[in-house]
């Protein structure tokens, strides 16, 4: 029998949702990829957050401030003591981001909807258009929480040091640097390649074909085979920091690797640095 993840809680299944989804204490937010999704069709009750305009802080190219945070809770209807159960697209890539976000000023209880959208919509479950409206709070987040999150300096010093696991999770031809970024994505870099030292292990092999997470001991396998042990910090990245997160997601919650931070500059900072190394091919340096 496969052990359970480290953190169960934080996964719900699509039946869990489809039963709370109208608990006042819960709120269901959608964030996807694809923006206009949401306006398709969504989950009754939801609400969707835009991950270009309400989870970044666009003039500074950073992760919202906290005051804009509490902001962005407060409209949504929730405050401190609020499940927020999170699902989307691309097997929930930004809705990891935005978990990853809410752990980062101190929301307590954040989830994941196991599959995100795919798995809904594959069940056939019952889509809406109705938008919800919910009265507004007073949310007072935590200070960020600078152990969940790399900058720069952090990959500097992780690139030096053996004791880092410096994951990279994008598709095999951007870290060997065949491609800069994803057919169709914009945010890009100057150079193509990878951070060196970094092993790459690209997220989407940590979902099943229905979406939802591999279990506990195919994960762990996944990891280790690569050299991602939980003994070592582990700082993973992606292009824009919304893969990494999905990764981040799985290491820290459903693994339990004790010390796991998501470098959200990635490869578009770092592959636009002046003077900072890369490696190209598929060896880590």
């Amino acid at each position: 029998m496969t052990k359970p993840y480290s953190h169960p809680d934080v996964l719900v299944s699509a039946d869990w949702v489809e039963q709370h989804k109208t608990d006042p204490n819960v709120r269901v937010v959608e964030v996807d990829v694809d923006t206009s999704a949401y306006e398709q069709g969504h989950i009754s009750g939801a609400i969707a957050w835009n991950w270009q305009s309400q989870l970044c802080d666009s003039i500074r190219r950073d992760v919202l401030t906290q005051e804009a945070f509490e902001k962005l809770m407060s409209e949504s209807g929730i405050d401190t003591n609020t499940t927020v159960v999170l699902y989307g697209d691309n097997n929930n890539w930004f809705a990891c981001y935005a978990f990853w976000q809410l752990k980062l000023y101190g929301h307590r209880d954040a989830r994941i909807m196991n599959g995100g959208r795919k798995k809904w919509v594959a069940e056939n479950r019952p889509l809406t258009k109705d938008v919800p409206k919910y009265a507004a709070t007073a949310y007072r987040a935590h200070p960020a929480d600078s152990s969940l999150r790399a900058f720069r300096e952090d990959v500097t010093q992780a690139i030096k040091e053996s004791k880092f696991n410096l994951v990279d999770v994008r598709s095999t031809d951007e870290y060997t640097g065949k491609v800069i970024a994803p057919p169709g994505m914009t945010e890009t870099a100057q150079r193509g390649g990878h951070i060196p030292t970094a092993l790459n292990v690209p997220w989407a092999q940590a979902v099943k074909e229905d979406g939802t997470f591999k279990d506990h001991d195919t994960l762990l396998e996944l990891y280790r085979s690569h050299g991602v042990t939980p003994y070592d910090d582990t700082i993973a990245y992606c292009r824009i920091g919304e893969r990494s997160a999905h990764t981040w997601f799985v290491l820290k919650y459903l693994l339990g690797y004790p010390s796991v931070k998501n470098y959200d500059g990635s490869w578009t900072e770092w592959g636009n640095l002046v003077n900072a190394p890369i490696a190209k091919g598929d060896k880590p340096a």
